[in-house]
């Protein structure tokens, strides 16, 4: 197996907490300053790269004295606000043992959601790696709600991914890669050295929760890389203690998992529109419409809408909805939910002489929609 890195030209590594807090004892100032010193490799190589760091709410926990992760939405904030300090420095300090700069971005989904901030977004990240820094992300957890958060920074990291279009998201874990089976219970488990990204049995085999420090399991690496090779990058879940493995990776050896996607890549707005953890409402179609949008490639006209639920202003990404509530796509709706409501049902003809006026024949065009 050659790693799919050595090709790469645009890299995420994603570190979890464990890794970063060294099991949740203090910020890992060592391992840090190998991952710095990595990264600084591969940039000499040519190729851009971003890191995504959990690690906030565990410094932060250390340092206002919690035992365990606190449920309090408030203390989590309150945690990442006190944790992103250290979490800050300590990368700028390693980084600039290298000359390189670094950047601190914090997003929460609804940067993402909204098609200005999405773009405003990707715009400074392009910028930052074009001046040669080294952007450090994190979710925004001292301003998230239950609503807006990415959940887990497996996520996060296959959503700037898709955002960015790299070519190859790393997953660091406390784990040497994917297996057959939890090789803490089970001594026969395999190491899976490479599979396709959005293979059913994989999920199959990364049931279980992550550590107590962090919220991921290997479940959510496996949902991840599935999310990330819908824009065609592919995901490599290795150990991050394993000596030099971004250097090795990016030198062709074949370490850890590799989840290769086999899709093309997608256009930065079906990206958008993919990326949609949650979406302001949903179309419930019946079967022809259905028929026509996931096997015939058609736009969706009102006459195939059954029912409107969640409210929804025009331009905005909506989720297509079978009869049965299962999704089949997301798309930018020509008209608001209130204006669905009275015309579902109804031919195209007529729109007009209902609204008053007439934004487009289609409730989702077919150029401005993407298949789930």
């Amino acid at each position: 197996m050659n790693s799919v890195l050595q090709q790469a030209s645009r890299i995420i590594v994603k570190v979890g907490s464990s890794l970063v807090t060294n099991e949740g004892q203090g910020l890992d100032h060592q391992a840090i300053a190998r991952w710095a010193s990595q990264i600084a490799a591969l940039r000499a190589l040519g190729k851009d790269v971003l890191l995504v760091s959990s690690g906030a709410i565990a410094e932060g926990m250390l340092r206002l004295g919690f035992g365990g992760r606190p449920t309090d939405i408030h203390e989590l904030q309150a945690c990442a606000a006190v944790g992103q300090m250290g979490l800050a420095q300590i990368y700028e300090t390693s980084f600039r043992t290298h000359g390189i700069k670094t950047a601190q971005v914090l997003l929460t989904h609804a940067d993402l959601a909204d098609r200005e901030r999405y773009l405003n977004a990707r715009s400074t990240l392009t910028t930052l790696l074009r001046l040669g820094v080294v952007p450090i992300i994190n979710e925004n957890d001292t301003v998230v709600t239950d609503e807006i958060k990415f959940g887990d920074n497996d996520t996060l990291g296959a959503l700037v991914a898709n955002l960015i279009e790299a070519d190859v998201l790393v997953i660091l874990t406390d784990q040497r890669g994917l297996f057959s089976a939890d090789p803490r219970k089970d001594p026969q488990a395999r190491l899976i050295a490479e599979a396709q990204a959005g293979d059913p049995t994989l999920e199959a085999m990364a049931g279980g929760a992550g550590s107590s420090i962090g919220r991921g399991g290997m479940l959510t690496k496996v949902l991840a890389a599935r999310r990330a090779a819908r824009s065609g990058a592919h995901t490599v879940i290795a150990w991050g203690r394993e000596p030099d493995v971004l250097t090795r990776l990016a030198a062709g050896e074949g370490i850890g998992t590799q989840l290769t996607a086999a899709t093309p890549r997608l256009t930065a707005r079906r990206q958008w529109m993919v990326d949609h953890l949650h979406t302001t409402g949903e179309v419930v179609i019946d079967g022809g419409a259905a028929q026509k949008l996931t096997r015939e490639g058609k736009s969706l006209l009102p006459i195939g809408v059954i029912a409107v639920n969640g409210e929804f202003g025009r331009g905005q990404v909506i989720t297509c909805v079978d009869e049965h509530g299962k999704p089949l796509a997301r798309g930018l709706t020509n008209y608001a939910s209130s204006e669905v409501r009275r015309i579902m049902r109804r031919s195209s003809a007529d729109i007009e002489g209902i609204l008053g006026y007439v934004e487009g024949p289609e409730l989702v065009h077919r150029d401005n929609m993407v298949l789930l």
